[in-house]
């Protein structure tokens, strides 16, 4: 009898100090935002801190973007080693041929409900903002950003029409890319807009109706992450992001890349060498080749 009350005991106490460790663990997960933070431009996000915290300040010049603009994608994606992944595609797009290459502006959506518009509404008052990202865009976007909006893929909601495309093209964004669709394909597709494609989904005749939940922060594009600041390449094959400090090498590479090929071709219309030995360069095409360089 002794025995089993002081088994009881120990369980009991046990029980007690598993119970006060969660209170505990839950108390230190709860920390209360300070006064004014949920006004911040940018939706907060610890990744985000960690990532930053761990990566030198990279500046990706507007002279870097305009040569990745110009490159063919396939050389782009071999030199993007762990990031090759990062690539979609099964976009439309509304300037069939051209290419946009610039910095990530990210924005999340989701299905409105009741509650959700509530806090939507207030969290827009409180920073001053407007809760239409578009809209958002329209006035904080800065030159040489892409708008990329995660908005359901497909299966999801329309982002903007024509109104909201020319706020965001005169704030001199260089397109935008999104996972999801838009309205007023006719006015997109006409010559006010030759300088500013739209890649999406799908084009629809709805409005507006979801609602942005998360400003410069994480999102996924169909099978990719994009983080803020992300380098963006687009064009009719599908769209890469990739970290800005990658670009030195990824211009290196793909400009070596190119170079090679063009030689390659070379050799394929001179009609010398056998297409094995050319594509790609044997050993001895090879060697003529880093000596003439």
């Amino acid at each position: 009898m002794r025995i089993g009350i002081m088994l009881l005991a120990a369980a009991l106490l046990a029980g007690a100090a598993a119970t006060a460790q969660e209170n505990d663990a839950h108390d230190v997960g709860e920390v209360a935002a300070p006064d004014g933070f949920r006004a911040n431009r940018s939706s907060y996000s610890a990744i985000m801190d960690v990532i930053r915290s761990t990566r030198d300040e990279v500046t990706v010049s507007e002279e870097d973007l305009a040569r990745l603009g110009e490159m063919q994608l396939e050389d782009i994606w071999r030199s993007l080693g762990d990031y090759r992944n990062n690539y979609v595609r099964g976009f439309r797009a509304t300037q069939p041929g051209r290419r946009v290459a610039g910095r990530a502006l990210t924005m999340r959506f989701l299905p409105p409900r009741p509650d959700l518009v509530a806090a939507i509404d207030r969290l827009a008052a409180e920073g001053d903002w407007d809760r239409r990202y578009y809209a958002r865009a329209a006035e904080e976007a800065r030159p040489g950003d892409v708008v990329v909006a995660e908005l359901g893929g497909a299966d999801g909601h329309v982002l903007f029409g024509g109104m909201g495309a020319l706020g965001i093209k005169l704030r001199g964004v260089a397109g935008v890319v999104v996972d999801g669709g838009s309205r007023d394909l006719a006015e997109l597709v006409g010559p006010a807009f030759a300088d500013f494609p739209v890649f999406a989904r799908f084009f629809d005749v709805t409005t507006t109706s979801w609602l942005g939940v998360e400003w410069n922060a994480p999102v996924r594009i169909g099978t990719a992450t994009v983080l803020p600041g992300d380098v963006v390449v687009a064009n009719d094959t599908g769209v890469l992001f990739f970290p800005g400090e990658l670009v030195p090498e990824v211009l290196r590479a793909a400009d070596e890349q190119a170079a090679i090929e063009e030689h390659e071709r070379d050799l394929l219309r001179s009609g010398e060498h056998r297409f094995r030995d050319v594509y790609p360069l044997s050993p001895a095409l090879r060697r003529e080749y880093e000596r003439d360089r």
